[in-house]
């Protein structure tokens, strides 16, 4: 009995973090978020430090090995060491959450530092596999609105945790143990947070009124999934695009193709294709965004958006910030070369700079290049700049599976409920989408395919409070409610020990 016992308590977590995974997408069974983060809950109960540490750990492992499995298209070696330091990261906050009256919020507050952490380091962060993306189904989304992802990370975990305090002090009353007030109050008090949050994110402004109407078009030229660069011909997908394009006819305001389509190995100006490009704007009269990528030098590159005009002129040129690590360039790359075989990534993307917002022949808009969607203070900053439309070209065509591309799609709807914008995304392959100021997907491909989106679509000028305010406020009060959780404990521990010196007979 007690080995089963045991054996429950390591499996649990990990059992925890696999529903967690299986609520992102392309699963999508959001409910199961809630169930994997009170089971996890549940695991560091009245546990040593070693045991919360392995909960943690386990509860890490199960969510991002499956979680993050588009990631051994790069190497094995970085998908496995990217889910150990994940895992770890969760570890950490699971020896971190103190006993005592707060627990609930504490370890809620942990929990959500550690994402937030995991988003940024190392090498910039790697996002996806977060809990906050099998949430769009939820009627918790709407708090993106207030306070961004992380609030949504934060209320999603106080969820699960107030679920697991709730369950505890039923099971103890079934048991005939009693039940714990500070527990059934944690619990009722947490909920009725999570509660009145999500009713909060359902009314919070989301954009405002249009400021004006877009007429259209997403360019998707289609095509196998899952190759490599040395497998899959530029030539092919650029004139996959050009196909498409063809049934592109005006009225068209603003034509987006998707990221490096347009690979070139010469600089853009006086090429051929920058000719084309040109042509295609004039003949259609519309605003023409596209991807490129063109070589500097022997051992790097640039990842651009290019703008042309009605007229065929070049008005604007954006270059990816934030790049993909070991996918775009590789960290430390004398090192890791000792330990992987990094043919396949022979130069390194430059890195951009600058807020992402663009003037077009059709106003100010916010460019956020494939990975960048992932990152909530890249739409941000675009919006803050004057963006009053998300333009979100991206290529995940090297992915056999439809992880990847679900996963970005969901962090692009989260992008335009955070912004209060309405987006556009473009992929080579799929998937390509529009997607309304409230998160909901108006226009979506199939992977793929080649195909044409058309749609009128909203400019908005008006602000969310998560364009206003960012992340600080919710990691400030996750970080709050941690400390506010540790010197309840103490003060409790050091109360019952009191107790106990005065109960003590005299001897």
């Amino acid at each position: 009995m007690r080995r089963t016992v045991l054996v429950a308590r390591w499996l649990a977590p990990l059992g925890g973090g696999v529903l967690v995974a299986l609520s992102l997408p392309p699963f999508g069974l959001w409910p199961l978020a809630l169930c994997g983060v009170a089971i996890l809950a549940w695991s560091l109960r009245g546990q040593p430090t070693v045991s919360r540490a392995a909960a943690g750990f386990l509860a890490g492992v199960g969510q991002f090995a499956i979680g993050l499995a588009w990631a051994d298209k790069f190497t094995l070696l970085g998908y496995s060491g990217l889910v150990i330091l994940h895992s770890a990261m969760f570890a950490v906050a699971c020896v971190l959450v103190p006993g005592g009256p707060a627990r609930a919020p504490a370890t809620a507050g942990l929990l959500t530092l550690a994402e937030w952490a995991r988003e940024r380091w190392p090498f910039g962060g790697v996002p996806p596999g977060g809990i906050a993306f099998g949430q769009l189904g939820s009627p918790l989304v709407g708090t993106a609105r207030v306070g961004g992802t992380v609030l949504l990370v934060g209320v999603t975990y106080l969820a699960g945790v107030s679920i697991s305090e709730l369950a505890a002090c039923w099971f103890q009353r079934r048991g005939r143990h009693g039940v714990h007030d500070n527990g059934l109050i944690a619990g009722c008090l947490s909920l009725a947070v999570v509660v009145a949050l999500a009713i909060w994110g359902a009314f919070a402004a989301d954009g405002g009124p249009p400021v004006r109407t877009l007429r259209v078009a997403i360019v998707q030229g289609g095509g196998r999934r899952g190759l490599s660069d040395v497998q899959v011909s530029a030539s092919d997908v650029y004139a996959a695009a050009l196909r498409a394009t063809t049934i592109v006819h005006p009225p068209v305001e603003l034509v987006l193709w998707p990221e490096d389509v347009v690979a070139l190995g010469e600089p853009l100006k006086g090429s051929p294709q920058a000719a084309q490009l040109s042509a295609i704007a004039r003949r259609l009269h519309t605003t023409l965004v596209a991807g490129i990528t063109e070589p500097v030098g022997a051992t790097q590159f640039r990842n651009e958006i290019v703008t042309y005009s009605p007229s065929g002129a070049l008005v604007a040129v954006f270059e990816k910030v934030h790049r993909v690590p070991f996918g775009e360039y590789v960290p430390w790359r004398s090192f890791f070369s000792h330990l992987a075989n990094l043919e396949a990534i022979p130069r390194d993307a430059i890195p951009g700079h600058g807020s992402g917002m663009i003037s077009t022949p059709v106003g100010r808009v916010a460019v956020l290049v494939s990975y960048e969607t992932f990152f909530p203070d890249r739409g941000r900053s675009g919006v803050t700049a004057g963006g009053r439309l998300i333009l979100v070209p991206t290529n995940t065509s090297s992915y056999s599976s439809e992880q990847a591309p679900a996963q970005e799609m969901a962090a692009s709807r989260l992008q335009a409920i955070e912004e209060g914008r309405d987006l556009l995304q473009a992929a080579p392959t799929g998937y390509s989408a529009v997607v309304d100021n409230r998160g909901d997907v108006l226009r979506l491909t199939r992977l793929s395919v080649s195909a044409v989106l058309r749609a009128t679509v909203a400019l908005r000028d008006g602000t969310t409070l998560y364009t206003r305010f960012g992340d600080l406020p919710t990691v400030l009060l996750a970080l709050c409610a941690s400390l506010v959780a540790w010197v309840l404990a103490i003060a409790e521990r050091r109360r019952e020990k009191s107790l106990r010196k005065t109960a003590r007979p005299p001897q």
